[in-house]
């Protein structure tokens, strides 16, 4: 059978939903590893990511289960679902490749300051810094209190903003990288649920099919 066929179409969005299912668990498991290895003490971070995991395991089921039957409703739902999430998820990798320094500095600043002040301790002494950035006053209490080995170590220590924003920058371009790869990947599931959608079952009554 060539490769345009029912099989083929049948097979790719299997293949496709099992890929979605394993990043699903991945991204479960690495929530998971990470909150019990202690590597981020945030819960909304680590639900976050645990809710965008089981969300994606959802969708990859679905379409699973859908190529796997032929289900008409199922198949037609999951085009919906992973269509509107190539239109959120290329709109958030586009603007994580376009975001300038200058807004970053502002993120950061918003930020910094809606943290509690055992957040901020904790990111001190993850990036062994003092502070945000040395614009307001706010800064000197800030490295008052701030406990980086850093502090002991020299007179005076980085500030933490200088440091967000070299990770950011390269957080927000792998981001947007693995954003727009993923996204790509979302629009080929529609186009294959869609035309599996509209083929024939070679092995099903003629008569039953719409």
């Amino acid at each position: 059978m060539v490769c345009g066929g029912f099989a083929c179409s049948k097979n790719a969005l299997c293949a496709l939903n099992v890929v979605y299912m394993l990043v699903g668990l991945l991204l479960i498991g690495v929530a998971a590893w990470g909150k019990g290895l202690g590597l981020v003490s945030s819960i909304h971070i680590i639900g976050g990511v645990i809710a965008v995991g089981v969300f994606l395991l959802l969708i990859a089921v679905a379409g699973l289960v859908g190529a796997v039957n032929h289900h008409q409703v199922l198949l037609f739902f999951y085009m919906i679902i992973l269509g509107l999430v190539f239109i959120f998820q290329f709109g958030i990798s586009c603007s994580c490749l376009a975001i300038n320094r200058s807004k970053q500095t502002d993120v950061i600043n918003a930020s910094w300051w809606v943290m509690s002040n055992k957040t901020r301790d904790e990111l001190e002494r993850s990036f062994d810094c003092c502070g945000l950035f040395n614009l307001t006053t706010l800064y000197q209490q800030d490295y008052a209190f701030c406990t980086a080995i850093c502090k002991s170590q020299s007179s005076m220590c980085q500030m933490c903003g200088e440091k967000f924003l070299k990770h950011s920058d390269e957080a927000l371009k792998i981001l947007g990288g693995v954003g727009l790869f993923f996204s790509f990947t979302e629009i080929l599931g529609v186009w294959l649920a869609m035309r599996f959608r509209n083929q024939k079952d070679p092995r099903a009554n003629p008569s039953a099919f719409l």
